[in-house]
């Protein structure tokens, strides 16, 4: 028995020892082959770095609001008789819109009339009585200010009837209305929206550090989801007075033209105001920088050394300490660091280290536009 147990613990022990020493044989030979054949190699993805133009913009976002724009509603309560207008379509200022039923107030109007006709003749008799001294001058006094009294009855009835008759304070283009023919309406409800679109404001604030560089009349671009990438034109028209407290922006307002009208009241929009003089900046992907604890770098693929055999070296990553400058959608600006030409990795650095062989494949790039758009798929 013992016999058994000591050839079963040897046999463990030389199985142990077998495994072991071959686990320091594979370390030992994997050693050998990354001293001779150095670092493994990396597929990335890199770019030449340009000088390119760069155009000092404002960015901000705003609302649409028309040139003229107003809610039609019922100044009195009442009936509604009549409907002049169809939704959507184009008014000219001043055209009748809507009526309310008036046969109370146009039966109180004629009877007006004819109360301030009577004023009249009985005011016309009496100065004529009054030259021959057939009454006295208090009786005239009287009847002028009956007179003047049923003249401004009249003017009052009127000014009721010309409120149940609603009118397009301006010319523009109406909205969706709701209101139909037998319905009572309230005093204040709203009949239908009259918008004048053909010039467009737009409202929008930008930080009160860059106050300085905006004035009326600049130039300045818009884009909505709506139309995307069709830019429209217009220039600032006026710059609040103050800086809002709570924010430190001032509000600025824009003239938009929108003779087509494309464009309609409450849409967002991106404003850019072009300022100052353009510049050249070397340019990389944002996805090209590296921010560390102890700064910001790029690799920057250098020609290998020449091999033995005579194949063209791999080039291989070189660890550089870089400057940025302002950023533009999916670009940075480098102020310093790196050279025009220079071949930098845009993509896949996070597996780099100075002397890391490189595989440069292009197939695909990183984004790199100077203004992307959403992409919905």
């Amino acid at each position: 028995m013992k016999k058994r147990m000591t050839i079963m613990l040897i046999s463990v022990a030389v199985l142990f020892g077998a495994v072991i020493g071959f686990q320091q044989f594979s370390a030992y030979m994997m050693a050998q082959w990354l001293a001779g054949n150095g670092l493994p190699p990396a597929t990335v993805t890199a770019m030449e770095a340009k000088l390119e133009q760069w155009q000092p913009k404002i960015r901000s976002v705003g609302s649409l609001r028309a040139r003229q724009g107003a809610m039609i509603v019922a100044e009195r309560a009442g009936t509604v008789e009549t409907i002049h207008f169809k939704a959507g379509e184009e008014v000219r200022a001043g055209k009748l819109l809507l009526e309310l039923a008036a046969g109370e107030e146009k039966a109180q109007f004629k009877a007006a009339e004819a109360a301030l006709a009577l004023a009249k003749i009985t005011m016309k008799r009496d100065k004529e009585q009054i030259k021959v001294h057939a009454i006295s001058q208090a009786q005239v006094d009287a009847d002028k200010a009956d007179l003047q009294a049923k003249q401004a009855q009249l003017e009052q009835l009127q000014a009721v009837l010309d409120k149940l008759q609603i009118h397009a304070p301006f010319s523009g283009r109406l909205g969706v209305s709701t209101v139909s023919v037998g319905q009572y309406l309230n005093a204040g409800a709203t009949i239908i929206s009259l918008q004048a679109s053909d010039k467009m404001l737009i409202d929008f604030n930008i930080p009160q550090r860059q106050m300085a560089e905006v004035k009326a009349g600049q130039t300045v671009s818009l884009q909505t989801n709506t139309f995307v990438g069709r830019p429209f034109k217009g220039e600032i028209v006026a710059i609040d007075s103050r800086v809002d407290t709570n924010t430190r922006n001032v509000h600025v307002e824009a003239l938009i033209d929108n003779a087509k009208g494309d464009l309609v009241p409450g849409m967002f929009a991106e404003i850019q105001i072009e300022t100052g003089s353009a510049n050249a900046y070397l340019t990389l992907p944002q996805t090209a920088i590296t921010y560390n604890a102890y700064g910001t770098t790029v690799f920057v693929a250098r020609a290998g050394k020449p091999t033995e055999d005579g194949k063209d070296p791999m080039p291989v990553a070189e660890q550089i300490f870089v400057k940025t400058g302002a950023v533009r959608g999916d670009q940075v600006a480098l102020l310093s660091g790196i050279n025009e030409g220079d071949m930098v990795v845009t993509s896949g650095q996070m597996k780099l280290k100075n002397g890391t062989p490189l595989i440069i494949n292009n197939s695909h790039k990183p984004a790199n536009e100077p203004a992307p758009t959403p992409q919905e798929q």
